[in-house]
């Protein structure tokens, strides 16, 4: 098997309160425009974007897939899925969750996690 695509997962979960008031729990700082015209979270997929990546796989909070999707579409990226956090768990339930999603698509295959 030839494993020569990576697929990313981006990991945008975070409440947002360190760098109040740009970021809030309503508008955390992955969804901010801190630098440039892109947002944090967007930056991130671009930077995981084009030859030899996959669509990006993304694990927020329920409150914020809206943003996912909305973000997304304006620089030109469709998901390969929106995994919904039930409640937060962490870095690695996120990452867990989303091998689990990936391999029941894929099978056997190559995944970055990346923090938004």
């Amino acid at each position: 098997m030839m494993l020569d695509t990576i697929h990313p997962v981006l990991l945008c979960g975070g409440s947002g309160t360190r760098l109040w008031p740009l970021s809030r729990k309503s508008h955390p700082k992955q969804f901010v425009k801190l630098m440039g015209e892109e947002s944090l979270f967007q930056s991130s997929a671009l930077r995981l974007s084009g030859a030899g990546f996959g669509e990006p796989s993304v694990v927020t909070g329920s409150d914020f897939r809206f943003m996912v999707v909305e973000q997304l579409a304006a620089v030109k990226i469709t998901p390969r899925d929106i995994l919904i956090e039930p409640s937060a768990r962490n870095t690695a339930a996120a990452i867990c969750a989303a091998a689990i999603a990936l391999e029941a698509k894929e099978g056997e295959s190559l995944m970055l996690s990346a923090s938004s």
